[in-house]
């Protein structure tokens, strides 16, 4: 499969919910798409329900909080691709996310670990194989949460204030950031997206439909090479950090 004319996607978390419907509609853009799961029988699944639906597409194990998967997973894609044109960091948790003041400290850092840490192993693990491609495109999900300009204002709903998913996603943004200055005397793009507030099992009261979502984050995983890079969107367009 080396050398394949297809670009290489991979979404982590992509067994369900928004990284599914990313990795759906990139297989429907010519990309051969790959379905990161922690739990390898469900990517298999994913990937079988993928194929059903017409999108050919691969699946590996990788859990973002465990590195040795991680490593193992840009191993894989190295020896059966041998670059990766388009990286989306979408899995993500949100637990027992109260006021600051009463969440329980294990909760903080375990969100911390999967929704920033995790970033950040997979990108720098994958950044390799992305500079093989030349022009890799990294799409790191975010939500109006992690913006500091919008929950600081006054007209920000009291309900939404919790402690750890809305800085987590700040941080994401940082990161954003960090790695866009570092690449920027590279062809490769990073930004972060707001998918927008999406029915998915993290979020059951929404009413917006994961593959809405999800087109806003395709658009920024395929972005032209005159495309932003470094900043925050949404569908509407560039958010506040």
């Amino acid at each position: 499969m080396r050398g394949a004319s297809n670009p290489i996607a991979l979404a982590t978390g992509a067994n369900r919910g928004i990284g599914f419907e990313v990795v759906k509609q990139l297989g429907r853009l010519g990309y051969l798409p790959i379905v990161a799961s922690r739990d390898r029988g469900l990517g298999a699944a994913a990937a079988e329900r993928l194929a059903a639906d017409g999108v050919a597409a691969g699946y590996v194990e990788l859990d973002v909080t465990d590195e040795v998967t991680v490593q193992a997973a840009a191993e894989w894609i190295d020896r059966r691709y041998g670059r990766l044109d388009a990286l989306v960091n979408n899995a993500a948790i949100s637990v027992d996310d109260l006021l600051p003041s009463r969440l329980p400290v294990n909760s903080f850092r375990r969100t911390l670990e999967t929704n920033v840490i995790g970033v950040f192993a997979v990108t720098t693990a994958m950044l390799p194989l992305l500079r093989s491609a030349g022009s890799g495109r990294i799409v790191n999900l975010s939500s109006g949460s992690g913006s500091l300009a919008l929950t600081s204002a006054a007209d920000w709903p009291q309900e939404w204030n919790a402690a750890a998913y809305p800085t987590s996603k700040s941080a994401v943004n940082a990161l954003t950031v960090q790695f866009a200055i570092e690449l920027r005397g590279t062809a490769i793009k990073v930004n972060s997206v707001d998918p927008g507030y999406t029915l998915t099992e993290m979020s059951p009261g929404a009413t917006r439909a994961a593959a809405e979502a999800a087109a806003v984050v395709v658009r920024f995983a395929t972005l032209d090479e005159d495309g932003p890079t470094g900043g925050f969107f949404n569908a509407e367009g560039p958010l506040p950090w």
